[in-house]
């Protein structure tokens, strides 16, 4: 009898320290519990559909829920710091474009987190590139046309919505402005998606944004994308130029698509996301959904990830400084 209940005593101690090395791993997850995707923008616009196309996928792969939480607000800094306060368990990541986690930093004082300090990356999934498009109150149906209708319209002054302050968008209307002698001023909306709704009922005459953001309006014909960024046109826009074409080169260093984790999430846990991911990306319907969006697909690992993501900051932080803009 002894014997049996020694024998019982083991087997429950070294199943008790497979589960304990198995939970500080990352690998066990509360009975059900969800992963939560945290994006920083509203619903209805383009990074929010992107999630909540690749959280549809995911749950597959991971075989838990996995539910997508909107943190607006501040061009996704809200969503950021609720990153950094989560717990590293690999239940919780932030899907992210480079705005919040290149950009942000170079403009505030204090954004309240350092990437490399207080994120890990994750895995990338895809690139993108910015526009300028005219609203369908405009009767612009190229840079030249808009240029010439804002001359008319308001003696070389117009606004140009952007879907957060302090953006790669907002330094583009400078760069815009510029070049063609306007007066264009930014707009920032909190998101993409108030900013279409006024674009959409021609409270603004047109927008500075990620191609994913207009895309949908723009194949409906109800605003239309007058040129894009970036070294080559786009598979989904052939007829719509580059601004290099157009004369407004230095911005060919396209933006990215990535997940980030809490710093400290183990690493067992970052793999197994990646690799679900990965599988997602596989997936003929997932492409052709997020490459009809305007993205570039392609998997990046988490060091991938994390090199572009430095690369892109670099780029960015002597643009920014070159405008003169002070951060705030």
């Amino acid at each position: 009898m002894a014997r049996l209940v020694d024998q019982r005593l083991r087997r429950f101690l070294r199943t008790t320290a497979t589960l304990l090395t198995l939970a500080a791993s990352g690998l066990v997850m509360a009975q059900g519990a969800p992963v939560k995707v945290l994006v920083g923008f509203p619903p209805g616009g383009g990074t929010d559909a992107i999630a909540r196309i690749l959280a549809d996928k995911l749950k597959d792969q991971l075989g838990v829920p996995v539910v997508v939480e909107n943190r607006a607000g501040a061009g996704g800094l809200i969503a950021a710091q609720a990153l950094k306060a989560a717990a590293p368990d690999g239940n919780t990541v932030f899907l992210s474009h480079d705005h919040t986690i290149s950009i942000l930093p170079l403009v505030m004082k204090t954004p309240g987190f350092e990437p490399a300090r207080d994120f890990v990356a994750v895995a990338g999934f895809a690139t993108f590139v910015n526009a300028l498009a005219v609203s369908g109150g405009t009767p612009a149906k190229s840079v030249n046309e808009y240029v010439a209708w804002v001359r008319a319209q308001g003696a070389g002054k117009g606004t140009v919505g952007i879907p957060a302050p302090a953006s790669v968008p907002e330094f583009l209307v400078k760069v815009i402005g510029q070049k063609y002698a306007l007066d264009l001023q930014a707009a920032p909306y909190r998101g993409s998606a108030p900013m279409m709704a006024d674009m959409l009922g021609n409270q603004i005459g047109a927008g500075v944004a990620s191609v994913p953001d207009f895309i949908e309006n723009h194949k409906a014909a109800k605003v239309r994308i007058v040129a894009v960024l970036g070294g080559a046109r786009q598979a989904v826009l052939p007829d719509v130029p580059t601004f290099a074409e157009l004369g407004l080169a230095g911005f060919e260093d396209v933006p990215y698509y990535g997940f980030f984790a809490p710093a400290g999430t183990p690493k067992a846990a970052i793999d197994k996301f990646s690799d679900a991911l990965a599988k997602v990306l596989a997936l003929p319907e997932v492409r052709e959904a997020l490459t009809n969006m305007g993205l570039s697909v392609g998997m990046m690992s988490s060091q991938q990830l994390a090199s572009r993501e430095h690369a892109y900051a670099q780029t960015w932080a002597k643009i920014i400084k070159a405008s003169g803009f002070q951060a705030q």
